[in-house]
């Protein structure tokens, strides 16, 4: 094993304890749910960033490029001044929900260059202009434009022009689990000389102004020498550490504590408050930082003047050992010397050897992502709702999520962007978790479980959905998540871990019973949803009452819940390997499937179906209170859900479980009319195998697929759209009680203010779906084999296997990232990214992507279900080698890790 695997080892064996500390800051505390006390629940406005450098926060803590504990009790991150700001630069700079013309949005250029699982090696960039922050220019252009027009992001100010700005990297050895060493590079890119005042912070979460019980941890200034200052810190729970610093100007202190005065008009227990280095570097209040050298946030200050091109290095070291004879010697460099090849060596192991130095950029920047957006969060509703004993009890009109009291939430937890989304959203997760099983499938799986236990999951079996409001429904896409982290470990790691399927196994069995009590109107197996995640694709708001009253059954909603009982039924079976009582509740969800897929393909409600045969495609059902009813017949990702919707059965599952087989029989002998129109049980595929889908390989699957394939419809050069390029000359309209309701193909930003912010289903790319998409058709090709050929891109007179169609969509979406031609998709008309030797190499990985360009879009850090590009990377390293047909042991090697 490599050097990383054996920490790994170390640490989930418990010989040590490699994942405590990590890169577990926020980037935005403020403007969120936690933070809000407010009456009315306006989050943005309680706690805006002009409040953040004063208001000491009450559930976490933000930072640039910053470390704590798992519990953040200590904090550490870098803050900047470049001489010109009005503020000291301690925290990422974005729009309020409100002020942005696309939503909430980081105006930042800032990079996750490198991790690896225990976080030994870590390694961020961030780049500061010189002259003076645009902070209001940036609100006032963003105010300025409409749904129509793109976002003003902080390049398009020029502020980088002629290369006036630092870069500033920060990067992290683990030296011991306990002991972290940490360089901060500085680079001046400007012709011109340049100052910068660098200020690496240690700081304690504040607990003490919460809770009377809590002891006040201390921050001092301890005796160093003539190159080294030291911090001392001492906290009655974490213990004792010690910053090292490099010799620095001075040490200040100061305490993480609401400056009243400032916001509140009000007098301060005490001088020093949150803010008080901020004051004292950028204002010169002297009297704003404690000469005593104590408190419980301290910077080290660094003036650092800086010739054209010239770099500089600080170094300090955050220890638990006392008085290190030379904690910044030559040991200090030959450390982050092996951490950088053991990174390295870590992920040579993961990687293709065949892959393209550039691919393997794209895969190693995705991989530092997800391993970055960790974040410690921590949320009390019952603490929130009622207030805490050292503050006024909170006065709110309708507060969120009062009904999930029992949620209780103290974890390191996969956040899909620390910045525009620092809370956990319970179906991201699930595709985060793939690609982080590759590297760490006991983070993974801790993942998943923590999600199923009873301080997050509600008593009535509903897994809570996402901060702003945990009742929303997301798609029930957890145990296809579970099952993936599983069949991934086994396959990597050789570890068949059915303790964790078992424990997430159990609580899933209360979350289906939910979704079938809530969520299934008639009682038809036909589904009504609601939200889906898929949010502003349909003609309605589908969280919503319906403007024409009745109620929506959901292709999509139907879809997930077949797809849910075949991972269900695929769990349950493996655990029958092992405990036979499985297997009677394999033949439950095959049953419940059986059901689904016939109401979905034949009856739904008063005889409706899905399917409309003259379009041959999957719409939601729209059932009005005199009985009428309407297909609203938009193409879109909700009727591409039902090939999600598949499973194999080999012969040696149906002959190793009797019983199952038995009552598979059964069904199939007694229960002819739950055939009708769907994937056929009884017929045996490639090596005899049997196929449960939705959507029958002999009859739908071409038709669906000829739409999917078009590149004047779904298939785009960069994957498959969320809605098809149809509707960009023939728009879908609904009208109802003279109101014009209508969904056309939008393939960048949304136009309508639907459902507010960034949301946009109506055209872009989105990565879980295709990856979806791409995974359905591998287990398809597995049981047609090789016979089955569809036209690819249609019309082309290029046929294909299924297999071979889905490398050719890996590939198309890859290439939204990859550097050909010296330009990158992603990138767009950034001529900045595309041009400069500075910035072409770094990845930005986006919430999703334009429909026709592959330009990013949305949360530009949202590596969460975006990093499944790290996975996709496989598919392109065969595509790179094999011909469109590809050969059973190169498919085997690519799918490895999907199936």
């Amino acid at each position: 094993m490599t050097a990383e695997e054996n920490r790994l080892e170390d640490d989930r064996t418990r010989k040590a304890y490699w994942r405590r500390w990590g890169p577990y800051l926020s980037e935005r505390q403020w403007g969120t749910v936690r933070e809000d006390y407010s009456p009315d629940g306006s989050a943005w406005d309680y706690l805006p960033h002009d409040h953040a450098r004063s208001r000491a926060y009450r559930w976490g803590e933000d930072g640039i490029a910053g470390i704590s504990d798992n519990h953040q009790r200590l904090c550490f991150a870098i803050a900047l001044w470049n001489g010109e700001d009005p503020i000291l630069k301690e925290r990422l700079f974005g729009l309020s929900g409100p002020e942005g013309n696309h939503g909430e949005d980081v105006k930042e250029c800032y990079f996750y260059l490198d991790n690896t699982p225990s976080h030994a090696y870590m390694k961020y960039l961030y780049k500061y202009p010189q002259q003076a922050f645009p902070y209001d220019r940036i609100v006032k252009e963003n105010q300025q434009r409409g749904y129509h027009e793109p976002e003003f992001e902080l390049i398009n100010t020029e502020i980088f022009k002629n290369n006036h700005y630092f870069d500033v990297y920060v990067e992290y050895a683990k030296n011991t689990d306990e002991d972290i060493l940490i360089k901060v590079k500085v680079i001046n890119h400007s012709t011109e000389t340049k100052t910068l005042h660098l200020l690496p912070t240690l700081w304690f979460r504040n607990t003490w102004s919460w809770d009377k019980a809590s002891n006040k941890p201390i921050l001092h200034q301890q005796q160093g020498n003539d190159s080294v200052s030291q911090i001392h810190a001492s906290h009655a729970m974490l213990g004792d550490r010690w910053l090292y610093c490099q010799k620095s100007k001075a040490l200040l202190f100061t305490e993480n504590e609401t400056n009243h005065d400032r916001l509140y008009g009000t007098q301060n227990a005490s001088p020093y408050v949150k803010d008080g280095i901020d004051r004292y570097i950028v204002h010169g209040q002297r009297e704003a930082v404690n000469p005593e050298h104590t408190g419980t946030k301290a910077s080290a200050h660094y003036e650092l003047t800086l010739e054209p091109h010239q770099t500089q290095t600080v170094c300090l070291r955050l220890s638990n050992i006392e008085n290190l004879a030379d904690p910044l010697g030559a040991k200090f460099d030959q450390t982050f010397s092996d951490r950088q090849q053991e990174a390295d060596e870590f992920y040579q192991r993961i990687t293709p050897m065949s892959l393209p130095d550039d691919l393997r950029n794209v895969q190693r920047q995705a991989f530092a992502g997800l391993l970055w957006t960790k974040q410690y969060y921590h949320y009390v509703i019952e603490d929130w709702l009622k207030g805490d004993s050292n503050q006024p009890k909170p006065q709110r009109h309708s507060p969120r999520n009062q009904e999930w009291i029992h949620l209780f939430n103290d974890d390191i937890i996969s956040m899909p962007d620390k910045w525009e989304f620092p809370w956990f959203a319970a179906w991201d997760l699930a595709f985060h978790c793939v690609p982080l099983a590759m590297i760490d499938p006991n983070f993974a799986k801790r993942q998943l479980d923590r999600l199923t236990r009873e301080w997050y999951m509600h008593p009535n079996g509903q897994l809570p959905a996402y901060e702003w409001h945990f009742s929303d429904v997301n798609p029930p896409v957890h145990a296809w998540g579970a099952w993936r982290v599983y069949q991934i470990e086994k396959s990597l790691y050789g570890r068949a871990d059915t303790d964790f399927l078992e424990r997430v196994f159990q609580k899933l069995l209360l979350n289906f019973t939910w979704w079938v009590n809530r969520k299934d109107h008639n009682g038809n197996n036909v589904f009504e949803g609601g939200f889906l995640g898929l949010d502003n694709i349909g003609i309605f708001d589908r969280s919503s009452k319906l403007p024409t009253g009745g109620y929506l059954e959901q292709s999509d909603g139907t879809s997930w819940m077949g797809m849910y009982c075949l991972n269900m039924l695929a769990i349950a079976l493996e655990l029958a390997k092992t405990n036979p009582t499985y297997e009677d509740i394999a033949s439950k969800f095959f049953e419940h499937f059986l059901y689904i897929a016939d109401a979905t393909n034949h009856i739904g409600d008063n005889n409706v179906s899905l399917w409309d045969d003259v379009d041959q495609f999957y719409y939601d059902v729209l059932h009005l209170p005199n009985g009428d009813w309407h297909r609203l017949k938009v193409r879109s990702m909700v009727g591409l859900v039902p090939l999600f919707a598949v499973e194999i059965l080999d012969p040696s599952v149906l002959d190793q479980f009797a019983g199952f087989k038995k009552r598979f029989e059964w069904f199939i002998k007694n229960r002819p009319n739950l055939q009708r129109n769907i994937a056929s049980l009884e017929t045996a595929g490639n090596q005899a195998q049997r196929l449960l889908a939705i959507v029958s390989p002999t009859e739908r699957l071409r038709p669906i697929l000829q739409r999917l394939l078009d590149e004047s419809e779904f298939l785009s050069p960069y994957g498959i759209r969320s809605v098809s390029k149809f509707h960009a000359k023939h728009p879908y309209t609904f009208n109802v009680d003279g109101q014009h309701h209508q969904v056309a193909y939008e393939p960048g930003e949304s136009t309508s203010g639907m459902f507010g912010g960034n949301s946009n289903w109506r055209g872009p790319i989105w990565f879980p779906m295709n990856f979806l998409i791409i995974e359905s058709l591998q287990k398809l090709h597995r049981y047609v084999g090789g016979d089955l050929k569809v036209e690819c891109p249609t019309g082309s007179g290029h046929w294909m296997t299924l297999e071979a169609v889905s490398i050719e969509l890996a590939r198309r979406l890859t290439s939204i990232f990859e550097q050909k031609d010296g330009t990158r998709p992603v990138h767009d008309n950034q001529t900045l990214f595309q041009t400069d030797p500075h910035w072409r190499d770094l990845l930005l990985f986006y919430e999703y992507f334009n429909g026709d360009t592959g330009a990013g879009l949305g949360a530009n850090h949202q590596t969460g279900w975006t990093g499944l590009v790290a996975t996709l990377i496989h598919h392109c390293a065969a595509c790179n080698q094999q011909s469109a047909t590809l050969s059973e042991t190169s498919s085997e090697l690519i799918s490895s890790t999907l199936r």
